[in-house]
């Protein structure tokens, strides 16, 4: 981080200070003091963020942790290698054509969420942190995926960003480094393998169709049966029967209802369609005939001559 507007308005102030002094004792030592101080508190005067730490290093040894807020250094023997930010970060990673446990080629992209507990150890035991669990994040997906069937990725991801997020935060635990979760955002397969998938899912559901339609005509079939059974001893209920299906077909306004022979000699329809028929004919009005003309043309004869 850069010097902070507060350590230069600070500087600039001491600095006129010390050339107001030098003017008004006509001192160029005091003076001189004056600014050199300036310049000292411009070197030694920091500001770190709420979210931030300022890891000192004295004469190249580990001296301490600063901030957040103003704190100062010893100018020309102290030093602020890296400021370490606290906050949340979030890494992208992803793992390129990477085979599957049961040798599929898929590529898979994630996020990681990690946090820097311990800034002493991000700092000393590890050259970029960034770096360092960005490539580390890379490799243990890797891993995850070749332990793992296609099947098992695409329907359990949270058991596998569970175990994820677990392997990361096993080897950044060393580097002061806490991953919090791990979510896999996308798994690409090959465009041959998904249409054979797509194939297999659509076969599956026809077959779960055939077999639900099967299973509706066995539960008909056995309401057909029991009912068979009812009409076996009750004659009378079965010519009832016919007539409900006569009445059933004649609300549709057909003049021609078809019913099996079988049907007809069992249930004795043969009378009553004979009788339905006879009925409807009833119901149409009559239309009268009209009488034979006779010819009134009388014939005469014509008188000889």
């Amino acid at each position: 981080m850069g010097i902070h507007p507060v350590t230069i308005v600070v500087f600039v102030v001491v600095l006129l200070i010390g050339l107001l002094l030098g003017i008004g004792l006509q001192s160029v030592i005091i003076g001189g003091v004056v600014c050199a101080f300036a310049v000292l508190l411009l070197i030694a005067l920091r500001v770190a963020r709420q979210w931030q730490k300022a890891v000192v290093l004295r004469l190249g040894k580990y001296q301490g942790l600063k901030g957040p807020g103003l704190f100062y250094i010893v100018p020309f023997v102290d030093t602020i290698p890296y400021w370490i930010d606290l906050r949340t970060v979030t890494t992208p990673f992803n793992a390129e054509e990477t085979l599957t446990k049961d040798s599929v080629p898929v590529d898979v992209d994630a996020v990681l969420f990690w946090r820097v507990v311990d800034p002493k150890k991000a700092a000393i035991e590890v050259e970029n942190y960034r770096h360092a669990i960005a490539w580390s994040s890379q490799t243990a997906l890797r891993d995850v995926i070749g332990r793992t069937d296609l099947a098992e990725m695409l329907r359990g991801r949270e058991k596998i960003d569970h175990d994820l997020c677990q392997m990361i935060d096993q080897r950044t635990e060393a580097w002061g480094i806490k991953a919090l979760s791990v979510e896999i955002r996308d798994v690409k397969i090959p465009e041959g393998l998904q249409n054979a998938m797509s194939m297999q899912a659509q076969a599956d559901r026809e077959r779960q169709a055939r077999v639900i339609l099967a299973d509706s005509e066995r539960q008909v079939s056995r309401v057909f049966e029991e009912s068979a059974k009812a009409y076996t001893g009750n004659p009378v209920a079965l010519q009832l029967r016919g007539m409900n299906i006569l009445l059933e077909g004649m609300r549709q306004n057909s003049t021609i209802v078809i019913v099996p022979s079988s049907a007809v000699e069992t249930m004795g329809l043969g009378s009553m369609a004979g009788m339905t028929a006879l009925a409807k004919q009833l119901e149409q009005p009559q239309i009268p005939r009209s009488a034979p003309i006779q010819s009134s043309d009388a014939t005469s004869e014509v008188p000889q001559a």
